[in-house]
């Protein structure tokens, strides 16, 4: 069809971007858009909002971590088909969110996410710890001064207890940056964790061209400290100290 500019949406069709969000509300979301009155915390974890309508949506949240197995979104998947109608939604900080309509579908859902032991701990709302966010971590980025997944790991084992309590004078957001980059919005968080570069890389010639590609290395820094640089029969770089940020 040809383009129509007071129809700009008319026969659309694009794979740039996100979908609509609507298109993937639980039908009683969608029916109560815009139409909540109140909320109120039933035990940690469980949250019920109610609309105008008189329409209730129980919400159960569990704790997860950001880089996740296959096999476990499979079984969230599952719980999400057998008890929610094939919904479920992450929250900003991680956690997954489980919803259903009916007051009778709650203790059914909590007691089959309890069964499987740990994978699926309640909390995260109220005076507690909060799921931590973090950076990509090596997974992913050439920036970070250390990792992300198992300092977040260790953190959350010792305030493990914290996650699924109210035991706190109120919420506590905790979040992980790699870098001074802090694309993890740490200064946003009431405790943050930093990585910090203390001084200039160490460069090992005899790896450097076997695991990375020296001209995207070079062009990566924003300072231009790094050069090429042939040592014996290696191709490699050289780090510029008084031009490094670190």
């Amino acid at each position: 069809m040809p383009f129509d500019p007071s129809d700009l949406m008319k026969d659309r069709l694009t794979d740039i971007g996100p979908p609509k969000y609507d298109r993937f509300f639980p039908p009683v979301i969608k029916d109560n858009y815009g139409k909540w009155k109140y909320h109120e915390i039933l035990q940690p974890g469980v949250l019920v909002h109610v609309s105008e309508t008189g329409a209730e949506v129980y919400t159960v949240r569990v704790g997860a971590c950001r880089l996740v197995s296959v096999d476990l979104i499979r079984d969230i998947c599952d719980i999400a088909d057998k008890h929610c109608g094939g919904y479920v939604r992450w929250t900003t900080r991680n956690n997954i969110e489980f919803m259903v309509d009916d007051k009778s579908k709650l203790q059914p859902l909590i007691d089959d996410l309890k069964s499987r032991g740990n994978w699926f701990p309640l909390g995260g709302t109220g005076a507690s710890v909060t799921n931590i966010v973090h950076t990509q971590g090596w997974v992913h980025c050439h920036t970070p001064a250390i990792d992300a997944s198992g300092i977040v790991k260790s953190v959350m084992d010792e305030l493990f207890d914290y996650f699924g309590s109210h035991k706190l004078p109120a919420q506590v957001r905790i979040s992980l940056a790699c870098c001074l980059n802090m694309c993890g919005a740490v200064h946003c968080s009431d405790i943050a964790i930093l990585g910090v570069h203390r001084k200039p890389p160490f460069v090992e010639h005899e790896r450097v061209q076997n695991v990375c590609e020296i001209p995207l290395v070079i062009a990566a820094c924003p300072t231009a400290a790094i050069k090429p640089k042939k040592v014996g029969e290696y191709k490699s770089v050289e780090i510029n100290n008084a031009r490094c940020m670190f």
